[in-house]
């Protein structure tokens, strides 16, 4: 071979290789797959947002994140809870999910949790490991068994500077979404309702309740400044006065036709809120709190749910006379420190 041929190869070789450099750095890298954690297999949120995030199909505002492993223990004196844990954790290892023996080796395998134990009691001892890890969390409700907890788990994440997420599907109703977004104008008031069973290890509304008092607080935001409760067997009634002096309410049913919805009284329309749109929109905001790591609801929003429920058990015990939220707030503060 020539020197002139042979000097050709390896001009060549030189620019192919420099090409495939090229191409390599311009091709698009695949997007990375965020790898979610289960805590808790006793609700049936757990199958459904798994059967959301894991399937192959999934539309764009949910792709890319995977449930791939799961801790299923729920709630040992919970019947309701205890029962489902075997089916459901049946379920999600058909859908490609590790089944894992404790939370610290689940935190281990996954890049964000999904906190799911149906029973709101274990959820401060069960974020903690979470909350160390630095794993950004959605506490699926009630974010707590108390409001003395809830406040606890939120000192805690700002504390470590992680970000958590808690939420009820009914905030992402469209009704209620549009309604905060200004369709009605300024909101003056809202009465809201949802069924509302009982559970005897949690506060009265936190069990239940929560769907319906999410649903009020959605459309009339945070600035609750005192409830009255009036109660019977088969219903409950919470009036809340706000700071500016707009009035709204929750209706939890018991007896007959059980649904979600209520009436948001704004500037321009009185409206309909609408009810329950399923599990799929609240599932797309926490695909994006996961990417981003930006909450979309505040801590001093869903502590405001939480003491205005609180307020609502304290109204009761005193008979139906009006409680203050900064004195429910106060007294939680205090127990929280001690956590």
């Amino acid at each position: 071979m020539s020197r002139a041929l042979s000097a050709s190869f390896v001009v060549f070789a030189i620019l192919a290789s420099a090409c495939a450099s090229i191409s390599r750095a311009d091709d698009p890298q695949p997007p990375k797959i965020i790898r979610v954690g289960i805590i808790g297999l006793d609700t049936s949120h757990a199958t459904a947002f798994t059967e959301a995030l894991n399937d192959p199909e999934a539309a764009e505002d949910l792709a890319g994140c995977r449930v791939v492993a799961a801790y299923p223990k729920g709630s040992p004196d919970i019947e309701s809870s205890v029962s489902r844990v075997p089916g459901y954790t049946a379920r999600v290892k058909e859908l490609g999910v590790e089944i894992v023996d404790s939370i610290d080796e689940l935190v281990m395998k996954v890049d964000a949790v999904l906190l799911e134990t149906n029973d709101g009691r274990p959820h401060l001892e069960q974020v903690l490991p979470v909350l160390r890890a630095g794993k950004p969390v959605f506490i699926d409700k009630p974010v707590a068994g108390s409001l003395a907890d809830a406040i606890a788990i939120y000192d805690e994440a700002e504390k470590r500077g992680v970000p958590v997420f808690s939420s009820s599907s009914l905030r992402y109703s469209r009704g209620a979404q549009e309604i905060r977004g200004g369709a009605i104008g300024d909101v003056l008031g809202c009465d809201a309702f949802s069924p509302c069973s009982l559970e005897a290890t949690h506060p009265d509304l936190f069990w239940y309740g929560i769907h319906g008092v999410e649903t009020l607080f959605t459309v009339m935001g945070p600035g609750c400044e005192s409830v009255v409760r009036v109660r019977s067997d088969d219903y409950d009634v919470a009036v809340g006065r706000w700071s500016d002096g707009r009035i709204g309410t929750f209706r939890g049913i018991r007896k007959g036709a059980g649904s979600y919805g209520g009436t948001a009284f704004g500037e321009k329309e009185i409206r309909a809120i609408g009810g329950f749109d399923g599990y799929r929109p609240l599932v797309v905001e926490i695909v994006k709190f996961f990417r981003t790591g930006k909450t979309p609801v505040s801590a001093e929003e869903t502590l405001a749910i939480y003491a205005f429920m609180e307020a609502a058990d304290e109204s009761k015990r005193k008979g139906g006379v009006p409680v203050s939220i900064a004195d429910v707030m106060k007294k939680a503060r205090e127990e929280a420190a001690g956590r």
